[in-house]
């Protein structure tokens, strides 16, 4: 669809949507927990897609300053410098295509980053909770459940598992082993914004997934599954994981990979 504009303008709209692709992926990595291992400049690709991540993880618990590579010693990939780091390289390639686009539409694009990655975060976690979005304060929510999270370290999955389609979950998240955690007077400004918003699609709730335990991905985890295949060719443990992911698949109903032109225009 950008065919038929000048080259300029056609290179300067591809930037943007790029930029909003990525800050859509970002977000996504926040709100799944995931850590990129080497969020070089090399690492980021054009379609808004997970790439070349290499010694990854899945959070156990929130850590803003957990990072995934023991290499990277500086913390400059560390789960809470995401945004920046992969701002940055969205700032270096711009820089590469000065000579076709004015460096101030470039910088426009850029500069529209933010308000894209905290859009998406609303969206992802909202998602992830399975409730719907009230507006405005809607992204302080979503930093204060982290902090929460992080301050508690309470693990990830947990809150997202316990609370999905909020208030409607209130009678399992009491079940929770950390349902004393959701009682603490801390947890109240949560649990109100979780109260407070729609939940959506509710009757997911009455999937299997739900009165089990949440699935998780951790770096334990991947390392028994591949030992079990290096040592003695098992792949049952590769087997059942991907089947408990399937599930949770299933369960949530998301489709977080759907492509779109510019998803924030």
């Amino acid at each position: 669809d950008l065919a038929g504009l000048e080259e300029g303008e056609r290179i300067a709209e591809w930037f943007a949507r790029i930029v909003a692709r990525t800050a859509r992926l970002c977000a996504q990595w926040m709100a799944a927990g995931f850590v990129h291992g080497v969020l070089n400049t090399d690492n980021m690709n054009v379609n808004g897609e997970s790439f070349d991540y290499g010694p990854w993880r899945f959070l156990s618990v929130t850590d803003f300053s957990f990072t995934a590579a023991y290499f990277d010693q500086s913390g400059l990939y560390a789960y809470g410098r995401q945004p920046d780091a992969v701002l940055w390289n969205l700032s270096r390639f711009g820089g590469t295509l000065v000579a076709h686009v004015p460096e101030e539409k470039l910088n426009n694009a850029l500069q529209r980053f933010t308000a894209h990655f905290e859009k998406a975060m609303v969206e992802a976690f909202f998602a992830r909770l399975g409730i719907a979005p009230g507006g405005e304060g809607d992204f302080d929510f979503v930093v204060a459940m982290l902090q929460w999270m992080e301050k508690t370290e309470v693990p990830f999955e947990r809150i997202f598992f316990d609370w999905f389609c909020g208030a409607r979950s209130a009678d399992r998240a009491e079940e929770s082993p950390v349902a004393a955690l959701y009682r603490d007077d801390a947890f109240e400004p949560i649990r109100n914004i979780l109260f407070d918003r729609e939940p959506v699609r509710s009757e997911r709730l009455s999937h299997a997934y739900f009165g089990a335990a949440p699935t998780t991905m951790l770096i334990d985890e991947v390392e028994t599954i591949w030992a079990a295949i290096a040592d003695r060719d098992d792949w049952s443990l590769l087997a059942a994981k991907l089947g408990a992911i399937a599930s949770m698949r299933d369960a949530l109903d998301l489709d977080a990979s759907l492509w779109r032109p510019d998803p924030y225009a």
